[in-house]
């Protein structure tokens, strides 16, 4: 794939995804970048836990929850 290629297909992207493609861009310069491309464990077991999180939680605060009560299989007293 050349980089026309790839630009292309990130346009298409919506901006959140296009967001989150720079994100992990980031991601893998500093982890590559700083330390070199053989030392795979240069981030901490914490920092790569917050990233991760970062990003699985991404867009979650937008989101629209209509659950109810009447929703639950289980009440619990």
């Amino acid at each position: 794939m050349n980089y026309a290629n790839l630009l292309d297909k990130l346009q298409k992207l919506p901006t959140e995804k296009q967001a989150e493609v720079l994100d992990f861009v980031e991601f893998l310069a500093a982890r590559h970048g700083a330390v070199g491309l053989n030392e795979v464990d240069a981030w901490s077991e914490q920092d790569f836990a917050q990233f991760s999180m970062h990003h699985a939680m991404q867009g979650l605060e937008d989101e629209v929850y209509d659950y109810t009560e009447q929703d639950l299989k289980e009440h619990w007293s």
